[in-house]
């Protein structure tokens, strides 16, 4: 399929396409494109197209505020829009988030609290690091470092079917009457796999310390409390590359609660300001409509409603339990690479589970 390809489109593009019949790409969505994009040049990167990408017509390059072109009769019909709309080019969606939120200067910190956690940092100039996402910003003359991780609200709603489906409010009440620490369980969050900082599809997540004394509500604060350990390793990451991060805004689903964000401040010792609106990225994108004809500011449109804060008491106890979140990956990971191996084996029918859980050795004589 890949060999009949001629064009390359993300999704804001595509749409954009549809509407307009403009074939194009933002710079944000391009530099993503590795390595065709050439983040120093902010433009592609001829040598590598010519190796990777011989047959593709790579499409012109805008910002995301840029007009792509008018809305066309056929779309119009199709869409209910008014014919020559203008038509921003638009970019990624978790882009868009930090738009909404005004996270887009330098020092800025966008904190996304969703299905994954994603994190953008606005940098004063290009950055890489191998456990990172150096990439160019959604906004001319912006520079960003990127991380993700591949689980976080996902294990929240996991954990919630498995306890027959209870109300979020319920188990963040015995979430927060667990207390810092969780009576003693540290949880591992990579339930899928993780992304940044340890780059590991066959990472996997695990609980530790549990007894039969433990409850829903003991195992729902652990996992919010893993989350905010794989936060602050990616923070401690980002500085470590050379990321300046004076400001940190959370956006997402999981702001509308007080304790997932007070817990991720407690493990991080970071402030989190939390503005007004945190839908994210459809009203990021509405901004930059607005943006390419109207003179708007964001942070009137979407204000701070406040700001939570760490607190340091029990900042000294999570300090010990990151220590040991640290040392838990490496002294658990080759057991589960062998048990990602064993998954991959059982869900591809390679190996048939027996009862006993082992695979008996064949008897050539009497298969």
């Amino acid at each position: 399929m890949f060999a009949r390809a001629r064009r390359l489109f993300m999704p804001s593009s595509w749409l954009a396409y549809c509407l307009t019949g403009a074939y194009l790409l933002d710079h944000q969505s391009a530099s993503q494109a590795t390595p065709l994009y050439d983040t120093h040049a902010r433009n592609w990167y001829a040598p590598w197209v010519r190796r990777i990408a011989p047959e593709f017509e790579m499409p012109p390059l805008n910002w995301a505020t840029e007009v792509a072109g008018t809305v066309h009769e056929e779309a119009a019909a199709r869409t209910g829009l008014a014919v020559r709309t203008p038509v921003i080019t638009g970019t990624i969606d978790a882009w868009s988030e930090a738009i909404s939120v005004d996270a887009h200067n330098v020092g800025d910190l966008m904190l996304m609290y969703g299905t994954t956690m994603f994190m953008v940092n606005t940098v004063a100039e290009p950055l890489t690091h191998p456990a990172l996402w150096g990439t160019v910003g959604a906004l001319p003359d912006t520079r960003n470092l990127a991380a993700g991780m591949a689980t976080s609200g996902a294990i929240t709603s996991w954990l919630r079917e498995l306890f027959g489906r209870p109300d979020y409010l319920e188990l963040l009440r015995l979430a927060d009457e667990s207390g810092p620490r969780a009576r003693g369980l540290l949880c591992l969050p990579y339930f899928a796999g993780e992304r940044t900082p340890v780059a590991d599809p066959d990472a996997r997540g695990i609980f530790a310390g549990l007894t039969v004394s433990h409850t829903r509500g003991d195992l729902y604060r652990a996992a919010l409390e893993s989350t905010a350990l794989g936060v602050r390793h990616n923070i401690e990451t980002f500085r470590a590359a050379g990321g300046q991060i004076d400001r940190v805004v959370a956006v997402g689903g999981g702001t509308q609660g007080d304790l997932w964000t007070q817990i991720v401040s407690d493990v991080t010792g970071v402030e989190q300001v939390i503005p007004t609106q945190t839908i994210g990225a459809s009203y990021g994108a509405a901004y930059l409509a607005a943006a390419s004809v109207l003179d708007v500011s964001i942070s009137n449109w979407n204000p701070t409603q406040r700001i939570c804060r760490p607190n340091p008491e029990t900042r000294d106890n999570y300090n010990e339990l990151y220590e040991l979140y640290r040392a838990f990956y490496p002294a658990t990971r080759d057991i589960s690479h062998t048990l990602a191996r064993r998954q991959r084996e059982l869900s591809s029918g390679t190996v048939e589970p027996t009862a006993g859980g082992t695979q008996p050795p064949r008897n050539e004589a009497t298969s």
